[in-house]
């Protein structure tokens, strides 16, 4: 596949985590636009866990799916504002082989026409580890929404031209072929 985009749309498997103190399946409404967002696309979810606010417990969470060969995409909702519970920015930079500033600053200039000047105190941010592309949107279920709607959704998308993510996962041919 050309690093520049292909024609056939390829479905990932994604990882979704919620960090936060007080969310739960039931009432984790950020995670679940992510989910049901993913899959009307068309990818998979492979897992989704809720991890409290703890550097230590989200950079073990996300170094587990890391290491697995199977995951392609870690996408995580919460922790990135500015209280002194925000550890995501903290706690997952470290395991990046390679930032996506990119990511960061396009999700605050969409984000900019949504919320206004708001939008600086957030802290989103994307890297790549390991063949995985981690991105990390604020823990509001409209940021979910804009985030996956107007951002993530192309990149994610192996027919997106001129260029998208998908050339850079682990994804072998066998792969590519029993999704297809």
């Amino acid at each position: 596949m050309s690093a520049h985009g292909g024609t056939t749309f390829i479905p990932l498997n994604i990882a979704v985590l919620t960090v936060s103190d007080t969310r739960t399946e039931d009432n984790d409404t950020s995670g679940q636009a992510l989910v049901e967002r993913l899959t009307t696309a068309g990818h998979t979810l492979v897992d989704k866990a809720i991890v409290i606010d703890d550097i230590y417990q989200l950079r073990a969470q996300v170094s587990k799916w890391v290491a697995d060969d199977s995951i392609n995409v870690i996408i995580s909702t919460g922790g990135t504002g500015f209280t002194e519970r925000d550890n995501t920015p903290e706690a997952l930079m470290p395991l990046f082989d390679k930032n996506i500033e990119g990511f960061g600053e396009v999700f605050r200039y969409v984000s900019l026409g949504e919320i206004g000047t708001s939008t600086i105190q957030s802290r989103a941010l994307g890297g790549m580890a390991n063949k995985t592309v981690i991105l990390c949107v604020p823990g509001s279920t409209n940021a979910c929404k804009t985030a996956w709607d107007k951002v993530i959704k192309e990149q994610l998308d192996a027919s997106h031209k001129p260029c998208n993510f998908v050339p850079h996962l682990n994804i072998n041919a066998e792969q590519c072929e029993t999704r297809n």
